[in-house]
């Protein structure tokens, strides 16, 4: 597993919360906090923006993906409506979660919750070639279920 670093300023809302960490060595994702000051409600089927209070410098080539946690999902139906979410290697504004309740019941984000998850992955550009004619395969132009048996 490669590493990288990523170089992390902590606003003052999330003084005394721990950086993102793996919760275990094979870890694909880390988990990021909400630097809220107090409980924040979302009721069922809103949304809410919940900061990190993290602004972050990825490496050059990389982007920093947000994606839900699967136990929040399935104990609280609670989903990241944009996932993934994309963090630019450019930006450098607070990292922010858009998180949105699909359950039935209220939900309460406390300061230091676990809320979602970041993943560092690379990037690569694409250019565009413009052609008349594109290579068969055995799929073709079917989609939308058009695999299915």
């Amino acid at each position: 597993m490669s590493r990288a670093t990523i170089a992390v300023r902590r606003l003052p809302h999330a003084e005394g919360l721990p950086l993102p960490a793996y919760a275990t060595p094979g870890a694909a994702g880390f988990d990021l906090l909400a630097a809220v000051a107090e409980p924040l409600v979302i009721a069922p089927g809103a949304r809410a923006l919940v900061p990190t209070g993290l602004c972050v410098a990825l490496p050059p080539g990389h982007e920093l993906q947000i994606r839900p946690r699967s136990g929040l999902a399935l104990k609280h139906g609670i989903v990241l409506p944009n996932s993934p979410g994309t963090i630019d290697e450019d930006y450098r504004g607070e990292v922010q979660v858009i998180v949105m309740n699909a359950g039935d019941a209220p939900f309460t984000v406390e300061r230091g919750s676990r809320i979602a998850q970041g993943v560092l992955a690379p990037v690569t550009h694409a250019d565009w070639a413009v052609t008349e004619a594109l290579p068969d395969t055995a799929r073709g132009a079917g989609g939308f279920g058009s695999t299915g048996r």
